[in-house]
């Protein structure tokens, strides 16, 4: 039988638990005057700015990794009242922060105490995995799909009575096959998304789905 050219693909992937956490909130205040906005919503993001400084101090713990807060932002409206009619402007500030956790806990934490504070809304949290971390499964997970490559090509070759294979060309899902195909997606990442506002419970828990890092591979083989 003369040479046979086999055409796999092989997969892998593995499920991580999130070792950060980084939570978005935003300060918010609105009225008629534009410096009185500006005033209230410097005054309440004041505390949470302190607060987070504190945390970043506590080198010890570990709780806060890193965090940021953005430029005050200011922004005017005139709405539209029942009847059709244009009202007063009204005013708009914000102030953005995040915070990167590395203990689920000490999120949980302090986000129960400071959603309760005025003008701060709590928005949504990314789960993620330290970029060391990452590197190594990217790297794992992709030597090991290039292993079922190799493996499936073994099997068709066996199947056909051919005893070796040699490779001829390895790549990323899509750039062999003549068929458009998706580009793979080395990271994923599942967490929960969630808003909080005065009126939550008492203490907030957040449990995490693992992260799941995946490679796919399509390799060219001449079976003899």
């Amino acid at each position: 039988m003369s040479d046979v050219t086999i055409t796999v693909r092989g997969e892998h992937e593995e499920r991580i638990a999130p070792e950060r956490a980084t939570i978005h909130l935003t300060v918010r205040t609105e009225g008629a005057a534009r410096a009185t906005v500006v005033d209230h919503a410097m005054r309440l993001a004041e505390p949470v700015r302190a607060g987070l400084a504190e945390l970043a101090e506590r080198h010890d713990a570990g709780t806060l990794i890193e965090w940021t807060s953005k430029r005050l932002a200011v922004r005017a409206e005139r709405p539209w009242n029942n009847q059709g009619k244009r009202l007063a402007l009204v005013y708009h500030a914000s102030i953005d922060f995040t915070a990167t956790f590395g203990e689920a806990s000490e999120l949980s934490v302090w986000v129960s105490e400071i959603s309760a504070w005025d003008g701060v809304e709590v928005g949504w949290v990314n789960w993620h995995l330290t970029p060391q971390t990452r590197a190594d499964a990217e790297r794992e997970v992709a030597s090991v799909a290039v292993g079922v490559a190799v493996q499936r090509a073994q099997a068709y070759a066996g199947a056909l009575g051919l005893e070796s294979v040699t490779p001829l060309e390895i790549a990323d899902t899509g750039l062999i096959s003549r068929e458009q195909s998706p580009a793979p997606q080395m990271m994923k990442a599942r967490g929960a998304a969630f808003a909080a506002s005065a009126d939550s419970g008492p203490a907030m828990e957040y449990e995490p789905d693992d992260i799941v890092v995946s490679a796919t591979v399509e390799a060219r083989f001449t079976a003899r």
